[in-house]
């Protein structure tokens, strides 16, 4: 049986992402209808070896007939839209943070809480994690089983491709310029130059001087794992690579756990790929997450800082795991549960 799918945002790095996925992972389309803004209409992308023609979006009156909608078009376009695809039948899996910390729409990372996809039947919505939340509770998830975790002390190294295609475009043009000794040119996304540089500032900064990026990987976090007591305080940083996003993370658990028990749990943990030969210069990096469906961990040892505790390294591509693969895995996943 084959779906008639959607994509939201198709001439996006994301939405050219849900392209690659659904063709790699052999999801069965039976029809593929392809959306952007007005800009973005009459571009034609392909799939399978068959050429589509983008439509624009705000030109359509109905959406009857589609399965399964996959958006990456923004929150304000998700808020408009969204609602209107599932009002019209579609299962809406959603990659922007506007219906995240909605109650009524489950937050869902297919290895970690899968039996949550089923209660999207309030809104017709599910929603995709925040990259950078995605890569870090895959990890964490093995380890809160067997330990359980208290708090959790994060610091992102974030590519540019999860800030758009103008701050990939950024850090091309600015290391050209800088190779050749030309004049740096300005800055079309970020407030400082990204090349050769290391920005702590992704998203808008609040009262506290949290970035809304270091808030959501507090409060989705606990939307996913169900835990309303987690702490999390992470520092989210910007860093000169255009492909894969790493994290440090320390984490204080609630009963002792060794770095060979938690190295052994990782590694039989689905969707994770333990590399971890310190001695061999053998640990994750995200030249080698990219174009990955997995999750990368490594550095783990025994934690300094907190009694009972772990460190550890994690890398991913924000494009495929922290976007597009997890939107795909959770249509595969509705698909698998007849819930479509």
């Amino acid at each position: 049986m084959g779906y008639r799918v959607a994509i939201v945002g198709a001439t996006g790095e994301v939405g050219r992402a849900f392209l690659r996925v659904l063709e790699e992972r052999n999801f069965p389309v039976d029809e593929l209808v392809l959306f952007a803004s007005e800009r973005s209409a009459g571009k034609r992308l392909t799939f399978k070896g068959e050429e589509y023609t983008v439509r624009d979006l705000s030109k359509e009156g109905s959406f009857k007939g589609i399965d399964i909608a996959l958006f990456s078009a923004g929150g304000s376009v998700s808020k408009e839209w969204a609602p209107k695809f599932a009002k019209d039948g579609a299962v809406v899996v959603d990659n922007s943070s506007a219906w995240r910390m909605d109650p009524d729409v489950p937050l869902v990372v297919p290895e970690v809480n899968p039996e949550d996809v089923k209660d999207f039947k309030k809104k017709g919505i599910i929603a995709n994690p925040n990259c950078s939340t995605i890569q870090m509770v895959v990890a964490l998830k093995p380890i809160y089983d067997f330990a359980g975790v208290k708090r959790v002390v994060v610091s992102t190294y974030q590519a540019v491709s999860g800030a758009g295609a103008k701050a990939i475009e950024d850090l091309r043009k600015q290391t050209k310029a800088w190779c050749e000794g030309e004049p740096i040119p300005p800055a079309q996304k970020f407030p400082h130059p990204i090349a050769f540089n290391v920005l702590p500032h992704i998203d808008v900064f609040f009262e506290d001087g949290y970035t809304k990026e270091e808030n959501k990987m507090l409060y989705e976090t606990r939307k996913i794992l169900h835990d309303p007591d987690i702490r999390v305080s992470a520092t989210c940083v910007r860093v000169p690579v255009f492909y894969g996003h790493s994290e440090s993370v320390s984490m204080e658990t609630e009963k002792e756990i060794s770095p060979e028990e938690a190295r052994e749990l990782l590694k039989k943990a689905p969707g994770v790929v333990v590399v971890d030969e310190p001695k061999s210069n053998l640990y994750p990096l995200p030249i080698h997450a990219e174009g990955r469906d997995e999750v990368f961990v490594g550095r783990i040892r025994k934690d300094r800082a907190f009694e009972r505790g772990l460190s550890m390294w994690v890398v991913a591509d924000n494009i495929r795991k922290g976007a597009a693969t997890n939107a795909v895995q959770i249509a595969e996943l509705l698909v698998r549960e007849n819930l479509i």
